[in-house]
């Protein structure tokens, strides 16, 4: 198993190996009994052996005992999913994953959705980073961090999976899916992303990285990326200001089966034998258009 970079992910191996070793048990209780019942009763002459029914002691244990075992499983995984899905606790960083056929949009937002929904607004994007099949994107977090993720997909199901969290959740169609992890300190590096649930023909290829900065490191890239999304949105201002057609216009994320904005705007900007990066990929809001937002 990877070793787990996230608290809940030390909880998540730690419920894994306890139930390898209950089954290890059992296995081992049960190859045992067939063991001896074949080497010490085979069958050694014609008669028939003492028929034996209704052995109330022995059909009381086939049924208890597989009780306290499910029982006992059943109580550390309901102990370990609560756990697990509490968001409860105060995030440092607030991200929304928009997975998309077929890549990932990471949108960095000064608060989650439940946050916002109880004051009765919407939480502002700060800065994004967008991927495409051809381009992975890189979700950068900093070590050390309470880390809230809300799960959002405009067109089919998918999964949100990086192995070294040792955790997984669906990203649903009009459902939206959250949880929170604690980034370990002494983490930083580079670990895998993919999704996990087969959502189309490129499924394979959405795949990103997750990056785990140190705090000074993560800090100083965070102000860049904000910098950045400023610098666009003043762009994207003055183009307005000066009557120049918004180049965010009418793109949106791809809707159900090509429904939607983007569907549109191509039939109705692009000529019917061309395609543009944004209609091949299936991308969403570049950070710097939806910053212009």
């Amino acid at each position: 198993m990877p070793e787990p970079i996230t608290e809940q992910g030390q909880r998540v191996l730690t419920l894994w190996q306890g139930s390898w070793v209950a089954a290890f048990a059992v296995g081992i209780l049960v190859w045992g009994l067939i063991v001896w019942s074949v080497i010490f009763h085979r069958k050694r002459s014609e008669q028939l052996p003492p028929q034996v029914r209704y052995n109330m002691p022995i059909e009381a244990l086939y049924t208890v005992l597989p009780i306290v075992i499910i029982a006992v499983l059943f109580y550390f995984t309901a102990r370990d999913q609560t756990a697990l899905l509490s968001t409860e606790e105060e995030a440092d960083t607030d991200v929304e994953v928009v997975a998309f056929q077929w890549s990932w949009q990471f949108n960095y937002q000064d608060q989650s959705k439940a946050e916002a929904e109880e004051q009765g607004s919407e939480p502002q994007t700060r800065f994004s980073v967008a991927g495409t099949p051809e381009n992975k994107p890189t979700l950068v977090l900093r070590e050390g961090d309470v880390v809230h993720f809300d799960l959002t997909s405009p067109d089919v199901i998918h999964s949100f999976w990086i192995p070294a969290f040792t955790f997984k959740m669906d990203v649903i169609p009009h459902q939206d899916n959250e949880f929170q992890v604690k980034v370990k300190e002494g983490t930083a590096g580079t670990y895998a992303g993919r999704c996990a649930e087969l959502c189309g023909v490129d499924h394979s290829r959405m795949l990103f990285t997750l990056k785990v900065m140190e705090p000074e490191d993560y800090d100083a890239w965070v102000e860049k990326q904000e910098a950045k999304a400023q610098e666009e949105q003043q762009e994207t201002a003055e183009q307005l200001e000066s009557g120049a057609e918004d180049p965010g216009t009418g793109i949106d994320l791809p809707g159900p089966e090509g429904e939607g904005p983007e569907e549109e705007v191509a039939e109705e900007d692009t000529p019917a034998d061309e395609e543009t990066p944004a209609d091949e990929a299936n991308a969403p809001v570049a950070a710097g258009e939806e910053a212009g937002r």
